[in-house]
């Protein structure tokens, strides 16, 4: 954040200073925890937690003042809607920087292809990028507000629950590059239908301005079609794209190697992370690259040194017994459950699948589960535990193979009684099943 007086503050959020204005803050935080000298801390007020709560330890923590809805006996910017406030303060920092922003969208893949891309252009200048998968109405304004004036790149993670969503997260992050990664069926019981979805996605590209890049996924006709929402130029990837991504194969650790070509220029590339999938995800940022002014033969190399950053997403643990674990529990859909399920199945003898509920899949919950079962007997898992009622039916789809257990405890029970030491273990659920406390649970063992 490029510091501001307490003054500025609440000009720019609307608020009243409660307190000296000319106090300076550097940072904004959200977490009290994280409050140290010179940072605002937003106060936002829960369900459960109320920030005001939390106020005066943030301020024996070293934070200048709080921002705040309503007035607190400490240094505080009261203003009528923190989160609201938030948002025009990471508009205004983004018009006192120079940083160009780059928006990626997606059902799945936003925050592999966002390290991938950040990765890419860190060694050309300093590059701002989410921490985890900061995506929403505070995730944006909390990734912008880390921008300074030396920040050349600045990476945006945008994710929606519903129409207008992303309009309004450009509207605090202007992006000059907008990256659409895919249209599935993440979040599909919200959005009703997969071209509701496109809806959603396409506001990015609308939003670009005319001198602007729309890099779209030629493979994907709901994403391709997205070059008519946009006046800015387009620019395309994948196996029909103009970066044109060629065969992928597998190593024996489960890492892509494959080509990428544009005009006369093809280059070789590996991604060190396990999965088939991430040769899409790294043709996404290298196109994205490539609109931000680096070159391919120099995209290829950085490519080749981008380990996973993001917690739990293919992270590779083995116990000192040699049990390998696959924490891939941040989060799922049945599109990214099927290319987590084929990533470990070349990698062990008959792999063990531990699997929870997807969410937000509305009507075609039960089918979906039932798929994502039939789909891991296909590939040879030797075992699916299915974690929670709400993930019964990958069980029920997984036949002889699959067992349903009630809960995480139970199948930390089941598991611990009965893996062996040369086993290897993936273990996948979206966000609310909070499925990590199985890998974490085995790891500990």
């Amino acid at each position: 954040m490029i510091p501001v007086d307490l003054d500025h503050v609440a000009e720019v959020a609307g608020g009243a200073v409660h307190g000296d204005g000319s106090r300076l803050v550097n940072s904004v935080v959200i977490d009290s925890r994280k409050a140290a000298a010179g940072a605002l801390f937003a106060a936002l007020a829960g369900e459960h937690v109320d920030g005001h709560e939390f106020a005066a330890a943030a301020i024996d923590a070293g934070a200048t003042a709080i921002l705040a809805s309503r007035p607190l006996d400490v240094p505080c910017v009261v203003v009528d809607n923190v989160t609201d406030a938030l948002a025009a303060l990471a508009r205004d920092n983004l018009t006192r920087t120079t940083a160009a922003v780059v928006g990626v969208t997606g059902s799945q893949g936003k925050t592999s292809v966002k390290d991938l891309l950040a990765h890419v252009l860190g060694a050309s200048g300093p590059t701002i990028a989410p921490t985890g998968s900061f995506n929403n109405e505070l995730g944006v304004p909390l990734t912008v507000l880390r921008a300074d004036a030396a920040t050349r790149f600045l990476v945006v993670e945008m994710g929606a629950r519903g129409i207008g969503h992303i309009a309004e997260l450009c509207d605090i992050a202007s992006p000059s590059i907008g990256v659409v990664l895919n249209v599935g069926s993440a979040h599909i019981g919200e959005f009703g239908s997969a071209e509701a979805i496109a809806e959603a996605k396409g506001e990015l590209v609308e939003a670009l301005p005319a001198d602007g890049t729309a890099v779209l996924n030629a493979d994907d006709p709901l994403v391709s079609a997205m070059a008519s929402r946009t006046r800015a130029r387009v620019f395309t990837f994948g196996h029909a794209g103009e970066l044109g991504l060629g065969d992928v194969s597998l190593d024996e650790l489960g890492q892509p190697h494959f080509t990428l070509s544009h005009d006369a220029t093809t280059v070789e590339v590996h991604v060190p992370q396990i999965g088939a999938h991430h040769a899409i995800n790294a043709a996404a940022a290298a196109a994205a690259a490539m609109a931000a002014g680096l070159d391919l033969e120099t995209i290829a190399v950085r490519l080749t040194s981008a380990t996973a950053t993001s917690p739990m997403r293919m992270e590779h643990h083995v116990r000192a017994d040699g049990l390998v674990v696959i924490n891939d529990a941040y989060n799922a859909n049945p599109e990214s459950m099927a290319a987590a399920l084929r990533a470990v199945a070349g990698l062990g003898r008959g792999p063990v699948a531990v699997l929870g509920e997807m969410l937000e899949l509305g009507d075609a919950a039960y089918d979906a589960h039932l798929q994502v079962g039939r789909l891991a007997a296909e590939l040879g898992y030797a075992r699916v535990v299915a974690v929670g009622p709400g993930a019964a039916a990958i069980a029920e789809g997984a036949g002889q193979v699959g067992e349903a257990v009630a809960d995480v405890d139970t199948a930390v029970d089941l598991l611990s009684a009965s893996l062996r030491a040369d086993d290897l273990v993936v273990v996948k659920a979206s966000r609310g099943a909070r499925l990590e406390r199985v890998a974490q649970a085995l790891l500990a063992r």
